[in-house]
């Protein structure tokens, strides 16, 4: 890339590189937002679908001051974007990084991107098909002839994006476990001997992710734990072929 007549210093190529990308891809999200909020209507049905089932039928979900349906769309609409737009998204930070990386790199990049996105995705779905119905039909449950629930939309999505979230980003413990032995930071032993703090700190992060009851809390720490142990599984098959290699290179590479 160059400026006039004069070539540009390789960073400054390098960073304008990156704003031509981080410029597309924010134009093409901030598009999708204005698209997605016609459908914001659609989503939050879908999304209010486990609340509106624990209620007695017939019961609204309600709103509490003029802006709260509007930015609640708006909301649906900025988080939508952002999955609606990732392939535009990925394929410019792909565009970006790929030229400096060798094959195996792009190849480990790709696979954790992909796997990444698709833990995140199953994280949601366990939350929203399994979480969900069980802690609003337990805490819907106490309703009473005298006294009804009249859940506010702006409070449920909120606290539905914190639960989506928290369940989407604790389904990434395989990819950090399996991301911290690539990098050489742990050895599988090392984590597999520390799995009794492992165990405290998963109930202390559901714990400050979710709303302060028991069953959201088990629900999110027990999987955590699970995928940790998923996670220590894939990163010990993982290094066996590098450390059943070695004995053999040693072997060649001994000299006569």
């Amino acid at each position: 890339m160059t400026e006039g007549n004069h070539p540009l210093p390789p960073l400054m190529s390098h960073l304008l590189e990156l704003k031509k990308r981080l410029t597309i891809a924010v134009v093409v999200y901030i598009l999708g937002v204005l698209l997605l909020m016609n459908y914001s209507e659609v989503v939050f049905n879908f999304i209010s679908a486990p609340i509106r089932a624990a209620l007695p039928e017939g019961t609204p979900l309600i709103f509490l001051n003029a802006p709260d349906v509007f930015f609640t769309y708006l909301k649906i609409a900025l988080v939508l974007s952002l999955f609606a737009t990732a392939p535009i998204t990925f394929y410019q930070l792909w565009a970006f990084v790929a030229p400096g990386l060798y094959k195996h790199e792009r190849f480990a990049f790709l696979g954790y991107f992909v796997s990444s996105f698709l833990l995140l995705i199953a994280g949601g779905a366990f939350a929203f098909y399994l979480v969900f119905p069980l802690i609003f039909e337990f805490f819907l449950g106490f309703s009473t002839d005298t006294i009804q629930a009249m859940p506010a939309i702006k409070e449920y999505l909120t606290l539905a994006m914190k639960l989506l979230f928290a369940f989407g980003l604790s389904f990434q413990i395989p990819i950090i476990i399996m991301l911290l032995v690539r990098l050489g930071l742990f050895a599988p032993k090392d984590l597999a001997d520390k799995r009794r703090y492992v165990i405290v700190w998963a109930f202390v992060i559901a714990a400050v992710l979710t709303p302060p009851d028991i069953i959201s809390q088990t629900l999110l720490a027990l999987p955590m734990l699970l995928l940790f142990e998923v996670g220590l599984l894939l990163a010990r098959y993982a290094s066996k072929p590098s450390e059943a290699v070695a004995p053999e290179v040693s072997e060649i590479e001994k000299p006569n």
